[in-house]
């Protein structure tokens, strides 16, 4: 499968963006698929991610209902809406997807296998 992440801008501080995740050469209906970001000097960290089924969401603490992760299985698209962006959430955004994670491993980045190239999120003061 193929993913396509786009969505990324420029923002001030407190507006929202909402980011795309849209697959080709296979339908993501039975794949979970997460949000990942790295800023700039730090490591890659979890974001937020859906189970196939589009009702199990998890988040990182750090969203603080800011962010609603959805999928649109028709679309074979999954969305990550965040509202009220702070300069911390500045990075490039990476959805990913995986048919084999499980739910203890959600969070780590290795156990998903196919990316998308990433959108860019910069978020001024």
């Amino acid at each position: 499968v193929q993913l396509q992440a786009s969505g990324g801008g420029l923002v001030q501080a407190g507006d929202s963006l909402r980011l795309s995740c849209a697959a080709s050469g296979r339908t993501l209906g039975s794949y979970t698929v997460g949000w990942f970001r790295q800023a700039p000097g730090k490591e890659r960290e979890f974001v937020a991610a859906i189970r196939w089924t589009g009702v199990n969401t998890y988040y990182a603490d750090f969203v603080k209902d800011r962010f609603t992760i959805s999928r649109d299985n028709d679309a074979n698209t999954v969305y990550l809406q965040m509202n009220g962006l702070t300069p911390e959430d500045a990075a490039v955004y990476r959805c990913a997807a995986s048919r084999r994670v499980i739910v203890s491993a959600i969070r780590a980045s290795q156990f998903y296998d196919y990316w998308g190239q990433g959108t860019l999120v910069t978020v001024s003061s």
